[in-house]
């Protein structure tokens, strides 16, 4: 009887309130436990129930209260509500040993649409995390419906500035030109692209085609790992293709651009299926890469320095500039300006590719631009601008946020290759980065932190960053911008670029 005693004034114990805090979530439950010598007995806000004895301890039903606040839910901290409004009744069987697993039974304490759910005591945190996803459905769609919003609006926007193109267009070239000469081949890719995307997409997905998320880059982009990349296997070639089937092969300039597209595409599936076998998110190295863009845009100017290009100035090698700079004649400078503008548009776009829908619907707008900017030069390339926007549109609708595939270094190396090509052939280069003036931030970002860097640390002896993470528009991530803003905001901008490219090009020709 003494030892009994003894051992309830050593057993007895008593567990107060127990609170934890991670993030910004919230999960709180009161109990209070008390141990009889050969029985355990909790009672949780002192209520009680029938006491089951089973191997020389006894388990009773009690109950609890569950409260959890996120504030990516946008909802109401549950620790507002009153402690009237609903009860969490939580009960446990143990008639099968200690090791066997208890029973939870889950009421809601609200008019929240949860319904309860019978799991064992090793899966309750499981149903706390899902009850907690369920709430945040809502957040979620409604950023998934602000991203659909925003590709309407681009299709919008580019829908009415090719339709009043095609309306001055005989104003522009002084030629009769067929109905709807830009806004028809825009559309035909868009809708090739966008169907093709429900038969490549989930092809990508079975084959396991997934993105390799860099370790370097923002914590919630962890979570895009199972997205299925390279993308512009299907978005690239359709594009192409519609243009050659509009326009045909009596053009030079669109049988050249069409080629350069396809050299750059290569370049970036090879960097792609690297990464896919190394299982890392570089491929080829830096040099390696940057050897064969620079083959690639050294091939293409010999290749126009040695072919006869119609041009309405009868010369080769010129660069049309705003008055009062008038036909800039560059010589063999022109060749060393076509290799560059081939190696910073091909990593522009490569460097944009960070966000859903980011370097997909700037590019469409930069394609637009230079259409516009090319057409009293060569209408013939005007088509293939065209084409290839559409054939970003229609990507989008796939990759808007959350976006269901990525183009991968084979479509954003391909996007880089065209939008050279077309300057190239034109001489329509300041145009053309005028139009791509965010490919030219994100790029001009990423050499401004490592140039930063490595001066700093030079004289001061540890190295300094000027952005929080470049390219750029990670930066702006970790300043608390949301995808989808920083998306709009890209797009407004590249609008804004894409008509003033225009004009300049129009004026200058």
């Amino acid at each position: 009887m003494r030892s009994c005693s003894s051992f309830q004034r050593h057993s007895q114990s008593h567990l107060g309130h127990f609170r934890a805090r991670r993030s910004s979530s919230l999960i709180a439950a009161k109990t209070s436990c008390r141990f009889r010598s050969g029985s355990l007995s909790p009672e949780l806000n002192g209520s009680k129930s029938n006491v089951s004895r089973t191997h020389g301890y006894q388990l009773q039903y009690t109950a609890v209260q569950v409260g959890a606040f996120n504030d990516d839910f946008d909802i109401a901290s549950f620790d507002n509500w009153s402690d009237n409004e609903g009860t969490v009744g939580y009960m446990v069987s143990s008639s099968e040993g200690e090791e066997s697993d208890g029973e939870i039974v889950l009421n809601s304490i609200s008019d929240t649409d949860l319904p309860s759910v019978f799991v064992s005591n090793n899966d309750a945190l499981t149903l706390t995390a899902h009850r907690l996803a369920m709430i945040g459905r809502a957040r979620r769609r409604h950023r998934i419906k602000l991203g659909l919003f925003i590709n309407l609006g681009l299709i919008t926007f580019l829908t009415v500035l090719l339709l009043f193109v095609d309306w001055c267009a005989w104003k522009i070239v002084r030629l009769p030109l067929a109905p709807f000469y830009l806004t028809r081949p825009f559309f035909i890719s868009a809708v090739l692209v966008s169907c093709a995307g429900y038969i490549c997409v989930p092809l990508l997905k079975s084959l396991k085609i997934r993105q390799i998320i860099r370790k370097e880059g923002p914590a919630r982009h962890s979570r895009k790992g199972r997205t299925p990349t390279m993308g512009g296997l299907f978005f690239v070639p359709i594009g192409i293709a519609v243009t050659i089937a509009t326009v045909g092969f009596s053009s030079l300039q669109v049988s050249g651009a069409s080629a350069a597209t396809l050299a750059f595409a290569l370049i970036g599936l090879i960097d792609d299926v690297i990464c896919l076998v190394k299982n890392h998110s570089s491929g080829l190295s830096a040099w390696s890469r940057l050897i064969l863009e620079v083959a690639v845009g050294t091939w293409f100017s010999f290749w126009l320095d040695a072919t006869s290009i119609p041009s309405p100035y009868g010369m080769k090698m010129l660069v049309p500039l705003p008055a009062p700079l008038g036909l800039l004649f560059l010589g063999k400078f022109y060749l060393l300006l076509t290799s560059f503008t081939f190696v910073s548009m091909g990593n522009g776009v490569n460097l944009t590719d960070g966000l859903d829908g980011l370097a997909g619907g700037t590019a469409a707008l930069a394609f637009i631009g230079m259409s516009i900017a090319v057409l009293p030069i060569c209408s013939e390339l005007s088509i293939f601008g065209a084409s290839m926007a559409g054939a970003c549109v229609g990507f989008l609708l796939h990759n808007r946020y959350r976006a269901s595939v990525f183009m991968g270094d084979t479509g954003s190396l391909a996007l880089g290759g065209a939008l050279a090509s077309m300057a190239a052939c034109t001489g329509m280069f300041f145009p053309l980065f005028v139009s791509s003036g965010i490919f030219v931030v994100e790029a001009s970002s990423v050499i401004m932190q490592v140039l930063y860097f490595k001066i700093t640390k030079h004289l001061l002896g540890g190295g300094r960053r000027l952005f929080r993470m470049a390219p750029f528009h990670h930066h702006l991530e970790l300043c608390g911008l949301k995808e989808p803003m920083i998306v709009a905001g890209a797009y407004v901008i590249s609008s804004v670029l894409a008509l003033f490219a225009g004009y300049v090009g129009l004026i200058a020709a």
